[in-house]
């Protein structure tokens, strides 16, 4: 493989793609400390300077209800900052990798979400990523946008940590059952970037673990795997769990081009969830 520049390499999913990719090839990392994605001049300067093959755009602003009272800060990175990052990559002539979300879609669909259904989000952040997705796609670098869905991992909060700690502080648990996913292990994700990076794929491909459950149906399973199963879990309609960012009732995400280009199929959320839940 050629050599990568990796943004938000210090976050939840770029953390474990560095990992997986710097056996296989030279990798710059950059966060938001050293390389602001909003600031266009310094994204060209710095992907210039850095001259690599292909950039991973893996900086966010990821805090779903947080964006419904900061929708400026969201579109700035989501958005602008993903077109700065698509259009520095273009000057160095390096392919650019962009990491999406399943909230650039509505949810009203019944079967999986295909990569070519009508994006209709629900709520700032999907629209800030769906704005990004289409600067990348106007950016006039050959791209790659990965959509992905309920993502976890070692290096951030999320759904898995906050289950085990308000299962052991309640003892108890309420939690929606009409949402539906797939959780992914942020670093089945990165394996599954790393094959699509090799295999030079172009265009969007949606990337998750295989298979699908609720929110009630992972609470059920984390406490399960960490040993809580005495702790109960009961489920409740969205409505009984409002929050400010609206979500999607239905998540997931169509695995067909993804099986196409790679030619496997990822593994079931459920074996990558306990293995996580194993080695915290």
């Amino acid at each position: 493989m050629e050599h990568v520049l990796v943004t938000g390499a210090e976050g939840m999913l770029g953390t474990v793609l560095v990992e997986e990719l710097s056996s296989h090839c030279t990798v710059t990392c950059v966060d938001v400390a050293e390389f602001d994605i909003t600031d266009a001049e310094l994204c060209e300067r710095a992907i210039l300077s850095a001259a690599p093959a292909v950039v991973i755009n893996c900086a966010a602003y990821a805090n779903v209800d947080g964006a419904e009272a900061d929708a400026e800060r969201a579109y700035a990175v989501n958005g602008v900052g993903a077109g700065n990052v698509a259009k520095a990559a273009a000057a160095a002539g390096a392919r650019v990798v962009q990491i999406s979300t399943e909230y650039v879609f509505d949810g009203s669909k019944s079967e999986p979400y295909e990569i070519d259904d009508e994006p209709n989000p629900l709520n700032v952040y999907g629209a800030s990523k769906l704005a990004g997705e289409r600067a990348v796609m106007d950016s006039g670098a050959r791209w790659l946008i990965v959509r992905t869905s309920w993502l976890y991992g070692h290096h951030g909060p999320n759904f898995v940590e906050t289950i085990i700690r308000l299962a052991k502080e309640r003892g108890a648990l309420t939690v929606v059952d009409d949402q539906f996913g797939a959780p992914t292990n942020a670093r089945d994700l990165s394996a599954l970037i790393r094959e699509l990076v090799d295999g030079h794929a172009e265009g969007i491909v949606h990337a998750t673990n295989s298979g699908s459950t609720s929110w009630f149906g992972f609470a059920k399973a984390i406490v399960e795997a960490a040993g809580l199963s005495d702790v109960p879990v009961d489920p409740v309609g969205s409505e009984g769990f409002p929050r400010p960012a609206g979500r999607p009732r239905n998540s997931v995400l169509s695995l067909a081009r993804l099986r196409e280009l790679i030619g496997w199929e990822p593994r079931p959320w459920l074996a990558a969830a306990q293995e996580y839940i194993a080695e915290r």
